[in-house]
This record gives structure tokens, C-alpha cells and sequence, in this order.
């Protein structure tokens, strides 16, 4: 037996919120920066992609539950085990294992190999501690974010507070910010 919902429970992810839009699986805020950033890339012509760990793929929803994004979302790769970052990102495999995944040069390489390997304009990428414990000797909140645009790639590290879902929501919120902010300095 199959059964079909039509919406989710009033304010769960993915249901109509109280103005009837759909709300975000990252969140409002999520939704409305990802909006932005949407309207910017299709303004110009350009596309994105996403390459995400900490976030387990809330980016890219994000993006995808803007409708018309498919004008300039180009796809995203979930690499949440270490060896991923390398297999499918081209992360260096020697830093990986010397440095671990929590790093700021692994935000940066993940960023560019989505880049290259979707052949979009911008690539984005999250890697990070959401907890309940640290990793790779990095305490719970750190978070490594990037974009990365032809031969410019930059890397912002953020220490966020909350429990485990907070802090996915707010790393969404500080890259889809990030990239938001430098397709503001393009239109300069």
C-alpha cells in the first residue's frame, strides 16, 4: 500500500507557512537568501553549485525550494564521509587524512572541485562540527564555509552556538550570505 501526503503538518518543513508559501527545510531565512542569491545568478546568466558535509544537504534544498531554480542551480554533492571529499571533490587526500576534514583548505578545495566537477559559475561548500561530540579535534559549532569563483576562492571560519540543528540551519544561513555577498561585488 502506497500513501501519498499531500503537505506535511502545518510549519513542518516543506508545508505552507501562514502567508501560504513553502517554508525551507534550512529555515526563513534560508529561503529568502537563497531567493536572492537566485535572482542575482539568473540576472547574470550564472549557476551554482553545492558541495556539503556538515549540512547534509540543507544548502541545496534551500536552494531548490525557491521555485525557477533549476535556471541556475546546477546540482550538489553530499560528501559526508571523509574519502568522498577526495573521491568525488578532489580534496587531497594527504591533507585529509594530516589535517582531517575540519578545515579551512578543505572548505576552500571542496568549493572549487564542486565548481569544476558540475561546471557552474560559483561553487559553495560547508564542512564542520555540528555535534553532539567534537571531530577531528575541532569543538562543537566550528564551521568552515566557502565560494569559490574562477580563480578566486574565498573561506570564512564561523564558531556557532546552539544544538545540532542550529547549527546546520546558521551554517546554511552564513554561506548562502557569503555567496550572496560576493555576487554583490560582481554587480560593482
Amino acid at each position: 500500500m502506497i500513501v501519498v501526503e499531500e503537505s506535511g503538518s502545518p510549519g513542518s518543513p516543506g508545508s505552507p507557512g501562514p502567508s501560504g508559501a513553502l517554508e525551507s527545510s534550512a529555515g526563513e531565512a534560508a529561503r529568502q537568501l537563497a531567493g536572492q542569491v537566485l535572482e542575482r545568478l539568473r540576472a547574470g546568466g550564472q549557476t551554482v553549485a553545492v558541495a556539503e558535509s556538515l549540512t547534509g544537504g540543507l544548502v541545496a534544498a534551500a536552494l531548490t525550494d525557491v521555485p525557477g531554480s533549476s535556471a541556475a542551480f546546477r546540482g550538489g554533492v553530499v560528501a559526508y564521509a571523509t574519502e568522498l571529499k577526495a573521491e568525488l571533490l578532489g580534496v587531497d587526500a594527504v591533507m585529509l587524512q594530516r589535517h582531517g576534514a575540519i578545515y579551512p583548505p578543505v572548505a576552500a578545495a571542496m568549493a572549487q572541485g564542486v565548481r569544476a566537477r558540475l561546471g557552474a559559475t560559483y561553487g559553495v561548500a560547508t564542512t564542520g562540527v555540528a555535534g553532539p561530540a567534537s571531530a577531528d579535534g575541532q569543538p562543537v559549532g566550528t564551521a568552515h564555509i566557502a565560494v569559490s569563483v574562477a580563480d578566486d576562492t574565498v573561506v570564512r571560519t564561523i564558531a556557532l552556538v546552539g544544538d545540532r540543528h542550529e547549527i546546520r540551519r546558521l551554517t546554511v544561513e552564513h554561506v548562502l550570505g557569503l555567496l550572496l555577498g560576493r555576487l554583490r561585488e560582481e554587480s560593482y
